[in-house]
């Protein structure tokens, strides 16, 4: 026994190794699928160990699952849209919440009451923080997907009573764990915690605007990882604390990241749908200039450096291939050209480098905010492709912006701005953007593919 638990220990340090390697591998495009193989032959391994760990009575059910969610999540990951990665992703946040709640759930359900009476506070107190968190994650990650996905509004929702509302959730979940944890054998403090969790994850997510959702992505991700760690510790499995706690970590840090982007902090989008409206700012006038692919070519043609600055249109156009050919014939012209890449451009973080490396856009050719804000005025031509709220000037411009105050890429200062659009209408965020109205702008209408493939054709014409 002794041989077979240290083997089991052993295999565990080499799947969490598995993890940290796969994690280190993921920070970089060109390594990334090799993380992601490295990481899911670490998890093959903590599932392969945990089941021999453990005194399985039958392996019927366990098989059955496994071939079914294989073939669903292999045929799942190959017909996905990149435009649907975002609330794919977010799914899985779900997915994972919804794993550690019945996880938590079960393990009180197992119990005899001989067990119950038998195990100390810690074990509830665990249980009841993984229901908690595995609901909130889940419900909330099932709002943030309605949300990208377009089957709700992306717009914050706001009603009279929400705050109270919020407040009562808090309350009740403190004396809802109290009486659990005092009264384990109670099946109804049970199903009121799952039901508490799964409710304010639905408020708290609910009363979030679009604009927040990649802040929002990557929070739930944080909890999901929370919730398999609280629930590794209820069923004392040193992996799935090991692994909760490094996606909670990560999590977090992305969440830092994607906050500093939008010059905000966790708790005021947390707590948006309980602000007040922000006034609106001074009306936005001005004359739209259109301008046809054949004309921009010819600017494009005389450009020396160009800036193309990507979004969530280029993902719904599926234009990244059509960018990147564009690419290479500006660059056999004797132009240089550069991609600048906002924190939270896309509906997720990380969404435009992975459909840029899709098109095999080279990485050290993608360059932060603040690598290019410095020398925009450099930029013969700057194109945006869909991004609008991530180089809105209204953020630096007017003070009764919602998005006042949030770091953009200042396309606006360079000498030509391209925006490639299907209309003049608002971005994700719902904010009408000044740049439209910019003496400098032209607004180059239509599909975003079709519109670059002219362009490319002119170049094969010229």
């Amino acid at each position: 026994m002794t041989n077979i638990a240290t083997t089991i220990n052993l295999a565990y340090v080499v799947a969490a190794a598995l993890f940290i390697l796969g994690l280190k591998l993921l920070s970089h495009p060109s390594t990334a699928r090799k993380g992601n193989m490295i990481s899911a032959l670490g998890m093959l391994v903590a599932v392969v160990v945990t089941l021999l760990d453990r005194d399985i009575i039958s392996y019927h059910y366990i098989v059955l699952g496994v071939v079914i969610g294989g073939a669903y999540g292999a045929w799942k990951a190959r017909s996905v849209q990149m435009t649907q990665m975002p609330e794919m992703v977010s799914l899985f946040n779900g997915f994972g919440g919804a794993a550690s709640l019945l996880l938590g759930w079960s393990t009180v359900s197992a119990m005899t009451p001989f067990a119950i009476n038998a195990s100390g506070n810690f074990v509830f107190i665990t249980v009841l923080f993984t229901l908690l968190v595995g609901g909130v994650t889940f419900s909330g990650s099932v709002i943030a997907w309605g949300k990208l996905s377009g089957k709700l509004s992306s717009k914050a929702v706001i009603f009279t009573g929400l705050r109270e509302l919020s407040i009562l959730h808090l309350v009740g979940m403190a004396v809802v764990g109290y009486l659990f944890v005092t009264d384990p054998a109670n099946p109804l403090w049970l199903y009121i915690a799952i039901a508490l969790g799964l409710s304010f994850g639905l408020w708290a997510t609910i009363s979030i605007g679009g604009a927040d959702m990649p802040v929002v992505i990557a929070l739930l991700n944080s909890y999901s990882g929370i919730a398999a760690s609280a629930a590794g510790l209820a069923v004392g499995n040193t992996i799935l604390i090991v692994t909760g706690l490094l996606v909670g970590a990560s999590g977090l840090i992305l969440t830092n990241i994607m906050c500093k982007a939008m010059n905000r902090s966790l708790m005021n989008v947390l707590l948006s749908g309980f602000s007040k409206p922000v006034e609106a700012g001074e009306a936005i006038t001005g004359e739209i200039k259109v301008l046809s692919a054949q004309d921009s070519f010819y600017v494009l043609e005389a450009a020396q450096a160009v800036l193309v600055v990507p979004g969530y249109g280029m993902a719904v156009a599926q234009a990244q291939h059509a960018v990147r050919e564009l690419q290479t014939l500006l660059e056999e012209n004797g132009c240089t050209v550069d991609y600048a890449i906002h924190p939270v451009a896309g509906r997720m973080p990380g969404h435009m480098n992975v459909l840029l490396a899709e098109a095999d856009v080279p990485y050290d050719q993608l360059h932060e905010m603040d690598d290019v804000n410095p020398r925009m005025e450099n930029y013969d031509v700057v194109i945006v492709i869909g991004a609008n709220d991530v180089v809105n000037p209204a953020a630096k411009e007017m003070k009764g912006s919602p998005i006042y105050g949030m770091p953009v890429i200042e396309a606006y200062r360079a000498k030509t701005v391209f925006v490639l659009k299907r209309s003049a209408n608002a971005g994700f965020a719902g904010v009408d953007n000044p740049l439209f109205f910019k003496d400098n702008t032209r607004m180059v209408l239509g599909d975003a593919k079709e519109t670059i493939n002219s362009i490319i054709r002119e170049f094969g014409d010229d």
